[in-house]
C-alpha cells in the first residue's frame, strides 16, 4: 500500500474502467487516507475516521466495478452487499450485522491462503511421506524394532518410491487415506427469525467443539495428494495467528461495497415494502459509525472500516437519507452516464476488454477473429440507441448486444475451413439492425 500514491491508483484502475476520473480520484485519496492514518501515532490515530462515498450513478456506468479493482489493487478485504437484502432487526431477512461477519470471513480465507503458501512445500513434503506409508508400510514384528540391516533396506526402498513418486508413476494407483469428516454436516441449525446468520455461527461453534470422525476413502495417488497437502497445511498453521491477523487486516483495511443504498430511502416509494426502510438505515447507522459485532472468530470493531455506498438514485436523493446516515458519508461522488466514446474504449483500451474476451474464446477453437474500428463503432451507436430507448444499463448493454452479434459464429465453431472471422460494420447492422429498429425486441433481446 505504501507504493501506491493516490496517483497511482488513479493509473491503475484506469487499466481497467473507462472514465468516471471523479470517482476514481475520490477512492484513491480515501485509500490512501488509511495508509497515511497507520503512520499517524497516539491518540490521534484512533480519531482519524474514513471517509466514507456514496457513488450516485445509474447501473453499468462502473460503481461496483471501481470498488472491487480497487481491492484487489490493495489487496483489502471486501465485501459486496445490496442493502435492499437487509431488513429491520424483527423482520425476516438478513440483519445489518452479517456484512461484518462476511468481511471477517473474507479477511480470515484470504490470510489463511496466503499463510498456506508459506508452508505448502513442507506440506507437500509431509503428503508425499504418508503416501510412501501407505504405498510401503514399516513391517514391525511383536512389536520390536528393525535390525539396523532392515532399516537401511527400508530407507533404499523408500528413497526409490520417493523418486518414482517424484517422476509421476504413481499418480494412477489407488491408495486408501482417512478423510475427517464433518460430525455435524447434515445438521440445520436455526437461529431466531430474522437471524439466519446466528444459526450459521452456532452451527460453526458445534462444529469447532465436537471432534471431528475419520472416514477411509479410496482414491488415485495424485487426488489424494491435494488432500493431504491441505491436512498437512492447516496442521502447520497457527490458526489463532491467522484470526489475529484477519481481524486486523479487515479492521483497518476492510471495504464494504453497500449497493442499491437508494432502495431504503423513503422517497423510492412503491418499489417494495416501506415499513422497514427507514429501520435498515438506522441498523446501519452504528455499523457505519463504528461500532463492535460479534463474530465466529471474536468481537470485530467497524471504527475504521471502508464504506462505500451506492445507488442509482432515481426516485429518491441522497438527501433524502436519514440526517445521521447521511453525516456518516461525506464523500458524494456523481458518476457520468456513458457515450458512445465511451463504449468505444471499453470495448478497446481495458486489459480484459470485451472483444479481446470474445477474440481469446475463438482462439481456442483456432479462429482468427478480428474487429475492425467501423464495427466497433456501430456496435458503439448501437448501445447507446438501445440504452436510450429502453432502460440505461451502461456498459453492460455491450455484453448483451456482443452475445447477440457473434452468436452464430459462435454456435457454428469450430467449422471446417474457416480460419478467419472479420467484423464489419455491414456484419453489425445485419445482425442486429432489425432488432434495434424493433423497440420491442430491442427491450427483450437487447
Amino acid at each position: 500500500m505504501k507504493e501506491l500514491t493516490p496517483k497511482q491508483i488513479v493509473k491503475e484502475l484506469d487499466k481497467y474502467i473507462i472514465g468516471q476520473s471523479k470517482a476514481k480520484k475520490a477512492v484513491a485519496i480515501a485509500m490512501r487516507n488509511r495508509w497515511r492514518r497507520q503512520q499517524v501515532s497516539g491518540y490521534m490515530r484512533d480519531e482519524i475516521m474514513p471517509n466514507n462515498i456514496i457513488m450516485i450513478g445509474s447501473t453499468g456506468v462502473g460503481k461496483t466495478e471501481i470498488s472491487r479493482r480497487l481491492a484487489a489493487l490493495t489487496s483489502a478485504p471486501f465485501v459486496k452487499v445490496e442493502a435492499s437484502k437487509f431488513t429491520e432487526v424483527g423482520y425476516v431477512g438478513r440483519d445489518v450485522e452479517s456484512m461484518i461477519r462476511d468481511l471477517m470471513d473474507t479477511s480470515f480465507n484470504m490470510v489463511q491462503k496466503e499463510k498456506e503458501e508459506e508452508v505448502i512445500e513442507l506440506a507437500e513434503s509431509l503428503a508425499n511421506e504418508r503416501i510412501i506409508d501407505i504405498l510401503f508400510p514399516e513391517n514391525k514384528k511383536n512389536g520390536s524394532s528393525l535390525s539396523e540391516e532392515s532399516k537401511e533396506r527400508s530407507s533404499r526402498t523408500r528413497g526409490k518410491l520417493r523418486k518414482k513418486l517424484k517422476n509421476g508413476d504413481f499418480e494412477d494407483t489407488i491408495i486408501e487415506i482417512e478423510i475427517e469428516q464433518e460430525t455435524i454436516s447434515g445438521m440445520q441449525v436455526l437461529g431466531p427469525i430474522g437471524m439466519d446468520d446466528l444459526g450459521m455461527n452456532i452451527k460453526d461453534m458445534l462444529s469447532n467443539a465436537i471432534p471431528k470422525s475419520k472416514k477411509p476413502r479410496k482414491m488415485p495417488v495424485a487426488e489424494a495428494r491435494e488432500v493431504l497437502i491441505d491436512a498437512e497445511a492447516q496442521k502447520l498453521i497457527d490458526n489463532d495467528e491467522v484470526i489475529r491477523i484477519a481481524k486486523d487486516r479487515a479492521e483497518n483495511n476492510g471495504i464494504i461495497f453497500i449497493d442499491e443504498i437508494d432502495k431504503v430511502v423513503n422517497g423510492s416509494a412503491g418499489q417494495g415494502p416501506d415499513v422497514s426502510r427507514e429501520g435498515v438505515q438506522r441498523d446501519l447507522l452504528p455499523i457505519v459509525e463504528g461500532s463492535n459485532v460479534n463474530t465466529k472468530y471474536g468481537v470485530l470493531s467497524t471504527d475504521h472500516i471502508l464504506f462505500i455506498a451506492a445507488g442509482a438514485f432515481h426516485i429518491s436523493t441522497p438527501s433524502e437519507m436519514i440526517p445521521e446516515l447521511q453525516g456518516r458519508f461525506p464523500i458524494r461522488v456523481e458518476l457520468d452516464k456513458l457515450k458512445t466514446k465511451d463504449f468505444i474504449k471499453i470495448l478497446t483500451h481495458p486489459k480484459s476488454a470485451l472483444i479481446k474476451q470474445y477474440v481469446a474464446l475463438l482462439e481456442a477453437e483456432g479462429v482468427s477473429l478480428e474487429f475492425d474500428s467501423s464495427s466497433i463503432k456501430a456496435i458503439s451507436e448501437l448501445a447507446t440507441e438501445v440504452n436510450t430507448k429502453t432502460e440505461n444499463i451502461g456498459a453492460r448493454r455491450l455484453h448483451t448486444i456482443m452475445t447477440t452479434l457473434l452468436e452464430q459464429p459462435l454456435f457454428d465453431h469450430p467449422k471446417k475451413g474457416q480460419k478467419k472471422l472479420k467484423i464489419t460494420s455491414k456484419y453489425v447492422k445485419e445482425a442486429l439492425g432489425d432488432i434495434v429498429f424493433d423497440e420491442d425486441l430491442s427491450r427483450y433481446i437487447l
